[in-house]
This record gives structure tokens, C-alpha cells and sequence, in this order.
């Protein structure tokens, strides 16, 4: 997990890691889900306020990543926001109003997929916008954020970058596969003619929002697996939970039946073919 750095910055010449094997990442997975309930508890025990934004290319990976986060915890604590596009009357708010209301209260982590930064990316570069609402957006959020940091809200804002061959591999994958089509759509195709476009939106969005209260994280998500296990390290590191301490626990014994027998209810049973 790497800090965001300047599109000048001196490309890293280091050789990419063969992609993770699917048992070594169950194996460690299972380890974080583990410390993700510790967070869980922490959380919901001091009253906390986590707020994640995912923002990143299209197939990089910010729906199974989220998934990977939240699959062994509670959705009662940790709630995933996605909005639809907005709506005529939302269009008409202040643009920020609709995401305020979904902001964590105590006890909660709010992950969003995509979120406000909608204003900076596709809306920018596929015309939802004008220049100067995006202009107007980049100059106002950060001092948005600050108000958000200060009220108590650890806010964690990850981008995750996926190659471009990589992406043409993910989107060719949606293509031929059945299962995969509905994550197919003609905004994905839009985006992926419009490369460059969205990587100086993406350039101008970290000049000017990436601050000391709220900074950028960028993960690599060519591969998968490590980029899911890289975030959450990363998160955990973020959030000064304490480890969970386990409690003894013996079962009760079960009451004796005093003469109860099942039924033969009129019911329709589901069949067992396996």
C-alpha cells in the first residue's frame, strides 16, 4: 500500500510479485477476518467513526475488495453505501447533500463504493458535469473533509490503479463470461476508450485533495488477492483497535424434549438432490 505520489515521481523499477495462490490467500484472509471482528468490537465498544471511500479504475476491483472486507462482519456495523445516479431533485441540491446523510455516527464504519468523488472522475470525463462544477468541487472538498476529520471521523480514501492491459483481460473477461455480463455496461466501454482522460482527472484529483487530514492511499490491484490482503493491512493500520479478547464459552445444556414430537405439517420441503 503505497501514499499517493505526484505523476512525476520516478516510476518503481522493482519486478512485480507472481500472483498469490488461492490457499495462501484464504490462509491469510482468514487471519484478517479475524482482526477485522477485533475492529468491529473496538468500533462499536468506543464509539468510533470510520468512514472508507473506494474510488479507482473501472475493474479494479473496489466490489470484491469491499466483499473481502465485510464478508465475517457485521452489516449492522459496517455498512456499504453505493448510490444510483442521482436523481432530478438531487441534481438540483447542493451537490454534497446526498452523501452527508450516510456519514458515520458512533460505532459505525461506513465504506463507500464510490462516493463524492464521482465530481472528479466519471463525471469529469463523460460530460455529467461542467468544468467549473468540477473545478468548483476540487477547490471546496478539502475543506469539506477537514470538517469531517474534525468532527471525530477517521476518514480513509483509497484509489485502487489497475494496468491498462489488465483491464482490457478483465473486460474481455466480461465479455465471454455469462456470469460476469451485468458488470458489463456501456459506460464501462465509454471509460475504457477514455483512458488518458480519466488518468489526468485522476492527476488533477490528487493535486488538489490529497491533504494531511485526508491523504490518498493507492493500491495495485493487477493482482487480485494481494491487493484485497494490501488493503486491508493497511485499513487495520488506520484504526487503533485492540485485540480482541476471547472468552470462555461453554454450550447450556439443552432442555429435554418432555414429550414434544415433530409434526407432520402440511409444508413444502425443498428437494435434496445432492
Amino acid at each position: 500500500m503505497a501514499k499517493h505520489k505526484s505523476a512525476d515521481a520516478a516510476p518503481e523499477t522493482a519486478q512485480p510479485l507472481p500472483r498469490m495462490k488461492t490457499k495462501e490467500y484464504e490462509h491469510e484472509l482468514r487471519r484478517l477476518h479475524g482482526e477485522l471482528v477485533a475492529m468491529q468490537e473496538w468500533v462499536k465498544g468506543a464509539g468510533a467513526k470510520v468512514c472508507v471511500l473506494f474510488e479507482g479504475r473501472d475493474t479494479a476491483g473496489k466490489g470484491g475488495t469491499i466483499k473481502a472486507i465485510t464478508e465475517r462482519v457485521s452489516p449492522r456495523t459496517f455498512r456499504v453505501i453505493a448510490l444510483p445516479a442521482p436523481t432530478d431533485r438531487e441534481k438540483s441540491q447542493m451537490y454534497l447533500q446526498r452523501y452527508v446523510p450516510h456519514l458515520p455516527g458512533a460505532g459505525d464504519v461506513v465504506i463507500f463504493d464510490r462516493s463524492w468523488y464521482n465530481r472528479a472522475g466519471v463525471e469529469r470525463v463523460l460530460g455529467f458535469c461542467t468544468p467549473e462544477q468540477s473545478d468548483q468541487f476540487l477547490r471546496l472538498v478539502p475543506e469539506v473533509e477537514r470538517a469531517i476529520v474534525e468532527s471525530g471521523v477517521i476518514l480513509i480514501k483509497y484509489w485502487l490503479e489497475v494496468s491498462a492491459d489488465e483491464q482490457t483481460r478483465r473486460l474481455e473477461g466480461r465479455i465471454n463470461d455469462p456470469r460476469k455480463v451485468w458488470k458489463l455496461s456501456d459506460m464501462d466501454l465509454k471509460s475504457y476508450s477514455r483512458w488518458y482522460d480519466y488518468s489526468r482527472a485522476r492527476d488533477e484529483m490528487f493535486r488538489t485533495t490529497d491533504t494531511a487530514w485526508a491523504p490518498w492511499y493507492v493500491a495495485n490491484t493487477d493482482d487480485k488477492k494481494r491487493g484485497r490482503l494490501n488493503v486491508i493491512t493497511h485499513l487495520l493500520s488506520q484504526v487503533p483497535y485492540k485485540p480482541l479478547q476471547r472468552r470462555e464459552v461453554t454450550l447450556p445444556k439443552r432442555q429435554k424434549a418432555d414429550g414434544y414430537r415433530e409434526p407432520a405439517l402440511s409444508v413444502r420441503h425443498i428437494p435434496t438432490p445432492y
